[in-house]
């Protein structure tokens, strides 16, 4: 059901069953044509970036690791746009009961507006801030809370390899640029 975790190993890895209303690690725009928007941003998005992939691999002038991250994103962009397009349609909500495949009733959103299913979740520290901090002394923190599913991670691996390398991806661009601007 909604809301129920299970321990995977020990205290710092479960599979948690949340449903999240928005983007990567619970952020959202609010409303219902926030989630459309959220949803049509995302299949722009993707179409453009696969549309870029697409004319560049067949020039072959992009760097592997450049084709690899953004794969990366827009596979994991896609995930998530097919949960959020089908799971309301074809589940009732889950919301004190565990949700029904197609129900004769029908599900609980339309298409466009379901909710992205997140089920990793990580709290690798839990513990108290000191009491001597200022304005959080005492409180409880936990490190690394968000819930987030495969394509998050995809998505979240593909933007990291992306800033990370981008010098190294972009090189040869920056040395065409630099040896036209010798020649004139």
């Amino acid at each position: 059901m909604l809301g129920e975790s299970v321990s995977v190993a020990g205290d710092w890895f479960y599979l948690s069953f949340v449903e999240n209303n928005g983007m990567a690690f619970g952020l959202e725009f609010g409303g219902e044509f926030g989630k459309l928007f959220l949803s049509l941003f995302r299949i722009g998005v993707v179409g453009a970036m696969a549309w870029y992939l697409f004319k560049a691999a067949k020039k072959k002038s992009l760097h592997p690791g450049l084709v690899w991250s953004f794969s990366f994103i827009v596979a994991g962009a896609i995930g998530n746009i097919i949960d959020s397009a089908f799971y309301g349609i074809i589940f009732n909500d889950s919301f004190g009961q565990v949700a029904s495949f197609m129900p004769e009733e029908g599900g609980y959103g339309t298409f466009l507006h379901g909710y992205v299913v997140d089920m990793f979740y990580f709290p690798i520290i839990e513990s108290h801030f000191p009491d001597w901090m200022p304005f959080w002394g005492g409180e409880s923190f936990t490190f690394f809370s968000p819930v987030f599913n495969v394509a998050d991670a995809s998505i979240t691996a593909g933007a990291g390899v992306f800033l990370l390398f981008q010098k190294h991806f972009f090189k040869e661009e920056g040395k065409k640029v630099e040896e036209i601007a010798e020649e004139q």
